[in-house]
């Protein structure tokens, strides 16, 4: 299950999308995201699931990789698809004893089921095709108009892109943790539910003492090399909106308003 979390992970294939500008990239992603949650009607579906994945193809990441990244999600989208069976009202289609399925529910069961892949699949491209240093400048690029209410634009950009690089980190640590006790007669599977939180306290604790470490290493190298906050510093690489970035927009806006405006 473990390797199955792939939140966080950057894919170099340089296709199209790698090259956009990353700015552009965060901005496109919220707006799929919520277009994705005012959607409504099978044709506006249809339309924004084919053009999300038209850009997961355009991104050259195997599309194995994005239902990978489904699976840790399989729980949520049952259980959603479920609590909408069953708790929504309207015509009854199928009952049994104190359970009834509704059209309705239905209906909105299926909505949710695509809202919930959309997202998943809409943010593993962002991730899959941005550097965690690209994600870096272009989320404290964004952030900053809030520089007029004193706001720490470069540090929360840089703690937001630490914690996204270091999911991947912690989760083969987690699993390099698990094995070890495995190997000394742990059973994380077997017992009631108290007995498998206890069980998971061997894991916790030097999965904890590790990640304490790893920040306490990383701080002493930030410091080695005179880090001292975002005031006065410079980028390396400077984003530049060029042409491709600009072609990209429109057409992304124009999809999106027209998906928008489809109320069937």
């Amino acid at each position: 299950m473990l390797k199955d979390i792939t939140l966080g992970q950057y894919f170099p294939t340089g296709s199209l999308l790698h090259r956009l500008d990353a700015r552009l990239k965060i901005v496109l992603v919220f707006a799929l995201i919520f277009v994705t949650f005012i959607t409504k009607g099978a044709l506006a579906f249809a339309m924004l699931f084919a053009f999300i994945i038209i850009i997961a193809l355009l991104s050259k990441v195997p599309l194995s990789l994005y239902i990978k990244s489904l699976r840790p999600m399989v729980f949520l989208i049952v259980l959603t698809g479920v609590l909408n069976l069953f708790v929504t009202p309207g015509e009854v289609v199928w009952s049994l004893w104190f359970l009834s399925v509704t059209r309705e529910g239905l209906i909105l069961a299926g909505y949710m089921f695509c809202r919930i892949v959309l997202l998943i699949v809409t943010s593993s491209i962002l991730t899959y095709t941005t550097s965690p240093i690209q994600l870096t400048t272009a989320i404290e690029h964004l952030l900053r108009p809030l520089r007029i209410f004193r706001f720490p634009c470069h540090e929360v950009a840089l703690m937001m892109t630490i914690a996204l690089r270091f999911i991947p980190t912690l989760l083969e640590e987690t699993e390099k943790i698990m094995k070890a006790q495995q190997a000394r007669g742990a059973d994380f599977s077997s017992g009631n539910l108290i007995r498998r939180a206890r069980a998971m306290i061997p894991i916790l604790v030097p999965l904890f003492i590790g990640s304490f470490r790893r920040a306490d290493e990383l701080a002493i190298a930030m410091e080695a090399r005179c880090y001292c906050g975002g005031e006065g510093r410079t980028s390396l690489n400077i984003l530049k909106f060029g042409r491709q970035d600009l072609v990209a927009a429109v057409i992304c806006v124009g999809v999106i308003g027209l998906i928008v405006g489809i109320k069937a």
